[in-house]
């Protein structure tokens, strides 16, 4: 971050949010990818090649989420280092045991929650694998949830929801660009738009 952006008028109501972001189309992290990368902006980031990807690990001060995701990914494409921008690494689709062990609480007592055992009731139903062993849930759904029923902060579903709808809009721009024809047939079917938003 620049000392400009440190010393605005907006700095006093910033604190650091924690994010990764994961990118495509580098297959080395040259000293060179490195220097334009912080150039422009990602020298609050740590870098990774995993499996053939690249992780952007930030630690960034902003006003929100939302502005500290934002001007990252910005940061990320001004450096033009061929980076293509897959998606916030925030899971969106989680088990019983990846809630507990984000809300810090026991899988018996989620798993009361789910069965309304415990709680208000009312628990999301699973987005997939509805009939198997491990069901996967809409961490989206799920944390609204949780805020509705005061069992964790209001930011952590604004956090979630504000991830959701970025990696929707990338997945929906990455469909039209790679399959364009496909994706128009899908549009005259439903007579909407795939990349349309919902929030």
């Amino acid at each position: 971050m620049t000392n400009s952006a440190i010393q605005s008028p907006r700095s006093d109501c910033s604190r650091e949010f924690d994010f990764a972001l994961v990118l495509d189309g580098l297959n080395d992290l040259t000293d060179d990818v490195m220097d334009r990368l912080f150039k422009a902006g990602c020298d609050d980031a740590t870098f990774s090649l995993r499996y053939g990807r690249v992780f952007a690990e930030f630690s960034r001060n902003a006003t929100s989420y939302s502005e500290a995701v934002l001007s990252a990914i910005r940061d990320v494409r001004r450096a033009s280092v061929g980076a293509d921008l897959l998606r916030v690494n925030e899971c969106d689709l989680v088990t019983a045991a990846d809630i507990a062990r984000r809300i810090e609480r026991s899988r018996q007592l989620v798993s009361q929650y789910i069965k309304g055992e415990r709680g208000p009731g009312n628990f999301p139903p699973p987005e997939c694998w509805i009939s198997d062993e491990q069901p996967l849930w809409a961490w989206c759904a799920v944390s609204h949830w949780l805020v509705e029923n005061q069992l964790v902060r209001a930011e952590v579903h604004e956090q979630a929801r504000f991830a959701w709808v970025v990696n929707e809009w990338l997945s929906a721009q990455r469909s039209r660009a790679e399959n364009p024809e496909l994706v128009s047939q899908v549009e005259a079917a439903l007579g909407a738009s795939i990349d349309t938003d919902r929030s």
